[in-house]
Parts: C-alpha cells; sequence; structure tokens
C-alpha cells in the first residue's frame, strides 16, 4: 500500500475509533451531534455508522447512534485499532528486524500486526499471505511485494477470512515465518476470545518455520476462552516497553526468547537495543 493510502486507512481507523468510543461513553448520541464533533460531514458519519453496524459495534436508527452491549465490541477490529497504537508501532518495527528479503511470511488478522503494512516494502522483495482485509488493501499495489490473499468465510467484526477454507488453505503452504498477536496471556498461554480465529492463528503457526509473537501489555492483565499455544513455543516474543519486568523475568526464566520494544529503538536480533542515531 502507499503511505497516502495507508494514511487513509489510518485516520478511518482511528475516526470510527473515536465515534465508537463517543456513543459507548453516552449510550446514544444524534448522528448530527457527530458530525459537529468530528467536523465531518453527513455523509462521512453515515457511512461510518453503517461499517460499524455491520460489525456489530452500533446501532443506527431514527437519527441516533446507540453502543451495542456485547463481548463483540472488544473484540471488534475498529475498537482494537488505536488501542495502545504507540505500543502496536513499536512492536510492528521490533519484528520488521526479524524479516529478510525474499521471505515468506504469514501475517495475521490482528490490529498490532497492522502497522507492519507501511514498512514491508523496506525489507522488499516479499511474499506475504494474510487473512485480513486491511492488510490486504494495505498491501495491494505494493512494488515488490507479492500478495496471497487467503479466502474462506469474511468475518465483519474483525474485517478477516476465516474458517475450513482458510485453515486448509492455510495448511498447504510452507512460510519462512508468520507474526501475529493475540487477545490475552494466561499462564503464560496466549489465548483468544473466538475460536475460529484461535484456530486460524494454529494454521498460521504450524504452517511455519519461524513463530514470532507480539504483545503488548494489556495482554497479561486479560482473559479468552480458546487457547493458541504455549508463549514458550514460539521463537520469539516481542512484547512493549510497558510490559511490567516480573513478567519478562519469568518468561526469560522459562527460556522464552524475549524482545522488549522500545519506542524508536532499533534492534538486534538478540533483542538488545542500537539506540536511534
Amino acid at each position: 500500500m502507499h503511505a497516502d493510502s495507508a494514511s487513509r486507512l489510518s485516520r478511518k481507523l482511528a475516526r470510527q475509533q473515536a465515534i465508537t468510543e463517543a456513543v459507548i461513553a453516552d449510550g446514544t448520541v444524534r448522528i448530527e451531534q457527530l458530525v459537529e464533533r468530528f467536523h465531518i460531514s453527513l455523509m462521512t458519519v453515515h457511512r461510518d455508522l453503517d461499517e460499524l453496524e455491520k460489525r456489530g459495534v452500533l446501532r443506527k436508527s431514527r437519527g441516533v447512534a446507540t453502543a451495542t452491549a456485547t463481548s463483540l465490541v472488544e473484540s471488534s477490529d475498529v475498537y482494537r485499532s488505536s488501542r495502545q497504537a504507540a505500543e502496536k508501532e513499536a512492536l510492528a518495527s521490533a519484528a520488521l528486524e526479524f524479516v529478510e528479503p525474499g521471505q515468506a511470511i504469514f501475517l495475521d488478522d490482528s490490529t498490532t500486526v497492522l502497522p507492519m503494512a507501511a514498512h514491508l516494502a523496506a525489507r522488499a522483495p516479499l511474499t506475504v499471505v494474510t487473512n485480513s482485509l486491511p492488510l490486504i488493501n494495505a498491501l495491494t499495489g505494493t512494488r515488490d511485494i507479492t500478495l496471497l490473499a487467503l479466502g474462506g468465510e469474511y468475518y465483519n467484526w474483525c474485517s478477516a477470512f476465516m474458517g475450513a477454507m482458510t485453515t486448509n488453505a492455510i495448511l498447504n503452504l510452507r512460510a519462512d515465518t508468520a507474526i501475529m498477536s493475540t487477545a490475552a496471556i494466561t499462564d503464560d498461554v496466549a489465548f483468544h476470545q473466538a475460536s475460529v480465529t484461535a484456530d486460524t492463528k494454529k494454521a498460521m503457526f504450524s504452517a511455519s518455520q519461524q513463530r514470532i509473537l507480539l504483545v503488548d501489555h494489556t495482554k497479561f492483565e486479560r482473559r479468552a476462552l480458546h487457547a493458541i499455544m504455549p508463549l514458550a513455543d514460539f521463537d520469539i516474543v516481542i512484547v512493549d516497553a510497558k510490559t511490567p519486568k516480573a513478567h519478562v523475568k519469568r518468561l526469560r526464566s522459562k527460556g522464552i526468547n524475549v524482545v522488549v520494544a522500545l519506542p524508536s529503538a532499533r534492534w538486534r536480533r538478540d533483542g538488545s537495543v542500537r539506540p536511534p542515531r
């Protein structure tokens, strides 16, 4: 994806996140108020609300937007996209250091991995395999990036293709590296609240030689239902700088290769920091 297209996508996701938070905070908001508050056109507000309604995040009716009290809200890509944005950028930058030109890589549908799209051209040529519609859109037309889009059943709430067709396609491939995130860390195991998402991540894990997990500090505070994989099974676990030292120390004591991603830092492969110039 070109830089301007990536920027438009980022602004759109940030705007939809802001609208979501405004509606959740008040419960119900008139559409005219959203126009005034965010200084955007009525058409843009209606378009955003239509997308949010399809994802099950909000309801739109009779000139008002209403929050939906479901777990789907916190699972949606719109809700997750601007959470810990700075940390996600740092994680994506650190992960990029483990990608080599000429590789084939799996990228999952997580909003943590999404920021990598804007930087992958620096590692071209690459073959990128993904089930994420935002990533597919972001990488379309990027020079020297061969894009393999995984099909399957489309899920609005996460803007991704998943299900049996998707996992079967993944398992018929072999990639050099899989880069993914997770919804929660419990007992040093990665979990996700959706079984179909967990199955997709497991398939990418199984079909790759090197497996990299990106997790921000909030994941250690959450719980989810479906286990994906113990952190010890990943080749590299990249955490953000706000991750409590106790977590980092515990994981390393188990032999887990933990890299702490610092903002504006450059990383060596041994996990040490090379200060920015």
